[in-house]
């Protein structure tokens, strides 16, 4: 799964990522954010009505365009297994492929000497930006625009942690993902180009457990 993640980076870090307009994106306000928990607003990348990338605001935990209220059941992680068959996920899988920009996630692991959850700092090497896989909607009735991230099993390294991971899409697989003319079995193909066996990840403070901390975790040295 993946329940919490930060967004450390300016936003211009990620010009080679995406195929935005950057005379207008460049100034975008992208304050450091290092703990964002479900239903809080984040930023995404999808392809407008001309297939043209664009960048919007969504809510974090997927609202499909027919439901009539907000859902309940946690829809902030789509699973790989069944993303193309779920009726909460299944027409946005077809042709609402986002991006969601990314810098690190968490995952916990439960201490042995006190029980206690310990949160884990999750990146990639040199800590570059990345982009999670992810689906997002539009709801008319409800006047909202959400999203969800796609996760799979967890392979190496990220299985000494949790049993699931959030996909990372590899950049050369960007825009068939979002090109609503992907269909969705060759979509769900190119979940497999993910860079997550390329993870690292250390401890830090339990500060970051409550939702409501906001400011950057410090490192602990504490081994798994």
């Amino acid at each position: 799964m993946c329940g919490r993640f930060t967004l450390e980076h300016e936003w211009p870090a990620f010009v080679d990522l995406y195929d935005l307009p950057w005379d207008v994106e460049r100034g975008r306000n992208t304050a450091a954010r290092f703990n964002i928990a479900p239903t809080q607003p984040v930023l995404m990348v999808h392809n407008d009505g001309d297939g043209k990338q664009i960048a919007e605001e969504a809510r974090w935990w997927l609202v499909p365009f027919w439901a009539k209220e907000m859902p309940k059941a946690a829809m902030f992680n789509a699973r790989i297994e069944t993303v193309d068959t779920a009726p909460a996920f299944r027409e946005a899988f077809k042709s609402k492929r986002c991006l969601i920009p990314a810098s690190a996630f968490y995952e916990w692991t439960v201490d042995a000497s006190d029980g206690k959850k310990n949160p884990w700092h999750i990146h990639l090497p040199g800590d570059v930006p990345f982009s999670f896989a992810g689906l997002w909607a539009h709801n008319d009735k409800l006047g909202t625009t959400s999203c969800a991230i796609v996760t799979m099993p967890a392979g190496d390294p990220m299985q000494t942690l949790h049993d699931r991971q959030p996909v990372i899409l590899d950049p050369e697989a960007y825009k068939e993902w979002l090109d609503v003319g992907t269909v969705p079995a060759h979509a769900k193909e190119l979940l497999q180009a993910n860079l997550d066996d390329r993870l690292e990840f250390h401890r830090v403070s339990r500060d970051v457990n409550s939702s409501r901390f906001e400011g950057k975790p410090l490192p602990e040295v504490n081994p798994l």
